[in-house]
Formats: C-alpha cells, sequence, structure tokens
C-alpha cells in the first residue's frame, strides 16, 4: 500500500500550478456546490407542485416573495446578482404565467410581487426545506455562527470575482 497524500482537490489541475492553490480548491468546491444547490432548489420545488421552474425561476420567486412587498426588475438584478437582466424577465414572465407573481407599476417602473398562490409555493417550498435539508445539516453538528461566517466569505469572495471580471474586461 502506497502511502502518500493526495491534493489539492481541484476541477483544473492546471489552474492549481500557478500561485494559491487553495483557490483552485476553493473553485471546484464553489462549482459543485453550485451545481448542488441547483439541483435542490428545481427538486425541492418540483416537490412543492411546480416541476416546470428553473433555478433561476425558483430564485426570482423567493426573492420576489421576500418581506412582502414589491420588487423592481433592477433590484431582483441585484440582489441575485444576476447581470443578464433578460434571464430575470423572462422568469418573471414564466412565473406570471403560472400564477406565482403579478406585474404592476410604480411610477414609471414595473413592479413584481408574488400572488397568494406564490407565496403558498413558497411556504411549501419551506416545508419541504425543513424536513429534507435543515434537519439533515443541523445534523452535521455546525455551529449556526460557523455556517453565518461561510456565507460571509462567499458574499466577500463574489465581490472579489466580480471586480476581477470587471478588469479582465479592460483587458
Amino acid at each position: 500500500m502506497i502511502n502518500r497524500v493526495i491534493g489539492p482537490v481541484v476541477s483544473s489541475a492546471h489552474l492549481a500550478e500557478g500561485s494559491f492553490a487553495e483557490l483552485s480548491e476553493f473553485e471546484f468546491g464553489l462549482i459543485i456546490a453550485s451545481n448542488a444547490f441547483d439541483r435542490w432548489v428545481v427538486r425541492a420545488m418540483s416537490a412543492a407542485g411546480y416541476p416546470e421552474l428553473s433555478a433561476l425561476d425558483v430564485l426570482v420567486l423567493h426573492t420576489v416573495r421576500h418581506r412582502d412587498r414589491p420588487k423592481k426588475l433592477a433590484d431582483i438584478c441585484l440582489v441575485l446578482n444576476v447581470e443578464d437582466t433578460h434571464t430575470v424577465s423572462y422568469a418573471v414572465k414564466k412565473l406570471a404565467r403560472a400564477g406565482l407573481v403579478r406585474t404592476g407599476r410604480s411610477g414609471k417602473e414595473k413592479t413584481v410581487e408574488a400572488t397568494p398562490t406564490g407565496a403558498a409555493a413558497c411556504d411549501r417550498y419551506r416545508e419541504i426545506r425543513e424536513g429534507l435539508l435543515i434537519q439533515t445539516v443541523q445534523g452535521l453538528g455546525l455551529e449556526p455562527e460557523q455556517v453565518s461566517a461561510l456565507a460571509g466569505l462567499l458574499r466577500l469572495m463574489s465581490g472579489q470575482y466580480d471586480q476581477a471580471a470587471r478588469a479582465a474586461t479592460s483587458l
């Protein structure tokens, strides 16, 4: 039996060959977590009765439902960090066709708010999340403060990636 250190665990060894290989580990974790999260969101909403929704559709619905007040399209894009507003606009149209949101106006701006059916779908999603995800995550023994710190790190890193994207655009 050969005893050797394995690692780092990355998706692209050629990127980890540079300095700060740990960032490649972070990126691989981000890739697989992002895909797992998208899959979870879609399947949970499907279990809630809406199998036709994409991950972005579900995230837009939850964002619109947040604090039960109308949202502007630009605000939804900002909160979700979505650059392509047409994808969010399409999601809103799809959610409206499903009866989950309705559009309105606030001055010249188009607004979106959850319908009672949309709110009920979000509530059902929360019940499924509590039963299938929250209980198992709590069983991992993580402290809530650790999860909160990790969320802060992800938000911080998203800013670094956004800044690097802006710089790359100028090359």
